[in-house]
């Protein structure tokens, strides 16, 4: 019996097969209104507005400091700072809104309540979203971490320290003018490494805010006692330890006569080394000597006044020096922090040097900015730098009358002839005096010490100033040639050699001739009296310089 073949029923056709790529549409009932997104309230679209104009910003402000000529100072922290954090900040509102308005919704009824959005990565349209949310966060945390990069290099920057930050107009206003220009506030500030990164970041804002309330100190005090050691900023670029040998120092200066005649000293100043393994340990650099150690107490903040001295040698031994005036038992001494000598002790202001008048107006003379032809012009210059001012307005108004009145009143033919140079006198009085002298924040070359050399200052002579004795009755020695010779001077066009390698003073001191250089030079004319002029009680001028 064959079988019968079946037709199919046409009522009864197979349903097409299901494209897995598809995506399956639910059912939607005619009265179930769409749920609106949780990101449609007030509070989100604000965030949005301020994190979209952000961004703008950002953008409009990058393409300007692209095309720009020269640097703004305030385009840095706009864009790499202030700006992205109004960015972030609308990101959360807009969040924190999306919150408070889900939050809102459960005491609703269900049906209003949107739903968390499910991952299903089968549907394009659910795909395309997806990769679109990853290529744009990739996008985001790429632009976030160069900006972070870019705000962390800008708060490094000189530009920032000197100019947005902390606004230092002496600091700033005198680096530039050292020669340190070149190098960065931060290399020696704050030194490599994440720890005095954090660390001056932290100290920073504490700086700011005393900054924004106006309670800083004027003068700003030097931070000799937060500087971390020199070994770690400084010897990066310097090798004190390296033997240097002897260098040849210049120094010209000029008097306060008619001609304002130039007297040079050509010393050579015994630099040294101060590691037997570079060369001999002698010189100034000895102190630096790896193999010994000197350590010292100092009883004020500036450390000029030094009134013990230990030294450590190699082997072991070890020599105290206390300054027989300073009347202290070793139980006084033993409150005072003992401190390592290091570079800073000496060379205490690398980058930030405030020249006194005397100092300041030699250089010009030097570098041809000053006409040495203009008569008493040293004495000129000197007496209107020295005097004390309220602001710098007034400094620099006063230096363009008193200079040219001056030689109108004395000199009249020359006032005439020489105009060129008078005003060129002016505008090199009145740079020096914006360089060096900031009677806002009470900042000279009196405020701020220079411990090198000891022409104006105490500088060596805190030490070698023969005071200092060990039980033994050993001192400290005080011989000029320890670190220095002279070569020749030059004092009223005639030039001499001195036998003993030691200074002559152009004047015969007689029995003053004992007192230190600084006793007498304080950096202006020390016979001025409305200037400051330190103590001269112990001679009297004309002891040393005819009466004119």
């Amino acid at each position: 019996m064959s079988e019968e073949r079946k037709e199919p029923n046409s009522e009864e056709v197979e349903p097409p097969a299901e494209d897995p790529q598809t995506e399956e549409q639910p059912e939607k009932k005619a009265d179930s209104p769409k749920v609106p997104s949780l990101w449609q309230n007030y509070i989100s679209l604000a965030g949005f507005v301020i994190a979209g104009a952000s961004i703008a910003g950002i953008i409009l402000l990058f393409m300007l400091e692209l095309t720009a000529s020269d640097e703004s100072p305030y385009l840095g922290i706009l864009i790499y700072i202030m700006l992205p954090g109004f960015m972030i900040f609308g990101l959360l509102v807009a969040l924190v809104g999306a919150g408070i308005e889900r939050r809102r919704r459960r005491k609703l009824s269900p049906e209003e309540i949107a739903a968390y959005p499910i991952l299903d990565l089968n549907g394009p349209r659910r795909r395309r979203i997806f990769l679109a949310f990853v290529a744009g966060a990739f996008l985001f945390i790429m632009v976030s971490a160069f900006g972070s990069y870019r705000a962390y290099e800008f708060t490094e920057s000189n530009t920032f320290c000197g100019q947005v930050c902390h606004t230092m107009d002496p600091e700033f206003t005198a680096y530039q003018a050292s020669s340190h220009a070149r190098v960065t506030c931060v290399e020696c500030h704050v030194g490599s490494g994440a720890d005095y990164y954090v660390k001056s970041k932290f100290e920073g804002v504490r700086q700011l805010y005393v900054q924004m309330r106006g309670t800083y100190n004027r003068p700003i005090p030097s931070p000799v006692h937060t500087l971390r050691p020199a070994q770690d900023t400084c010897e990066k670029c310097h090798w004190p330890e390296k033997f240097f040998g002897e260098q040849l120092k210049v120094f010209r200066h000029y008097a306060y006569d008619e001609n304002n005649t130039m007297t040079q000293t050509r010393l050579l100043i015994k630099t040294g080394g101060g590691s037997p393994t570079a060369g001999q340990t002698a010189g100034i650099h000895w102190h630096m000597n790896v193999a010994n150690e000197v350590s010292y107490v100092a009883t004020d903040e500036k450390r000029q006044n030094i009134v013990w001295v230990r030294f450590k040698q190699k082997d072991g031994t070890v020599v105290e020096y206390t300054d027989r005036t300073s009347n202290l038992t070793a139980d006084m001494l033993s409150k005072y922090p003992v401190r390592k000598m290091d570079c800073v002790d000496c060379h205490n202001r690398p980058a930030h040097v405030y020249l006194n008048p005397h100092k300041a107006v030699d250089q010009s003379f030097t570098a041809n900015a000053l006409d040495v032809s203009l008569p008493f012009l040293k004495m000129v210059s000197v007496d209107v730098l020295s005097k004390k001012y309220t602001t710098k307005e007034e400094a620099l108004e006063n230096i363009g009358k008193e200079v040219p009145a001056y030689y109108q009143k004395n000199y009249p033919d020359l006032y005439r002839t020489k105009s060129d140079s008078i005003n060129g006198a002016v505008t090199e009085l009145r740079r020096i005096y914006s360089t060096y002298f900031f009677p806002a924040m009470n900042t000279d070359w009196q405020s701020h010490t220079d411990n090198i050399g000891h022409y104006n200052a105490l500088g060596c002579y805190r030490c070698h100033d023969g005071r200092h004795v060990s039980p033994t009755g050993k001192r400290i020695r005080t011989e000029c040639n320890i670190c220095h010779t002279t070569l020749d001077q030059t004092i009223g066009g005639r030039t001499f050699r001195p036998e003993d390698g030691n200074f002559q003073h152009p004047i015969d001191l007689g029995a003053q001739g004992k007192y230190k250089c600084a006793d007498c030079h304080k950096g202006n004319r020390g016979f001025r009296h409305p200037v400051n002029l330190g103590d001269i009680s112990r001679f009297q001028c004309v002891e040393c310089h005819a009466i004119q």
